[in-house]
């Protein structure tokens, strides 16, 4: 269920996004014009109903020993789909995978693998789970910002 933000939050969760490791309830505090202990109070809330469900490290799998980062687009039978998502949770080497709602292509897998020989077993095990292959990527980049409805503009003058 939805929870409604108000400019407090919404500032509290742009801070978590950019850097939920070190951010403080003080430095949150000044940039929202509230109290650190109303901070704490927020994020306490934020999490209990959900609206926060974790704090995840940023790994840099290459420097991990992890050289690809591969993206494999699947497609399932919509009554599998789920089953079959979290079977492709258990395969070594898979990090996310996404269930679409919509369209025939409708299971992406993100992999890390330390040589191609890994991308191969990877792709076997899949194929292994009866899932059709419609494509396999190796990524170069990825980029990612913050969701900017959480954005610097959301933040109350303070």
């Amino acid at each position: 269920m939805a929870r409604d933000l108000d400019d407090v939050d919404r500032g509290i969760l742009h801070a978590l996004q950019e850097n939920a490791r070190e951010a403080t309830a003080a430095e949150m505090a000044d940039a929202v014009g509230v109290s650190a202990s109303t901070v704490r109070n927020r994020i306490e809330r934020l999490e209990s109903t959900g609206v926060v469900r974790g704090y995840h490290p940023d790994i840099d799998y290459e420097r991990a020993g992890f050289q690809l980062h591969v993206f494999v687009v699947c497609r399932a039978a919509p009554p599998d789909r789920s089953s079959l998502a979290a079977e492709l949770l258990e395969l070594s080497g898979v990090v996310r995978v996404r269930e679409l709602l919509t369209g025939t292509e409708n299971l992406h897998v993100e992999a890390v693998a330390a040589d191609s020989a890994a991308v191969d077993d990877l792709l076997a095990a899949i194929t292994g789970l009866g899932i059709e292959i419609v494509s396999s990527d190796i990524v170069n980049t990825t980029h990612v910002q913050p969701f900017d409805h959480f954005g610097a503009d959301a933040v109350p003058d303070g």
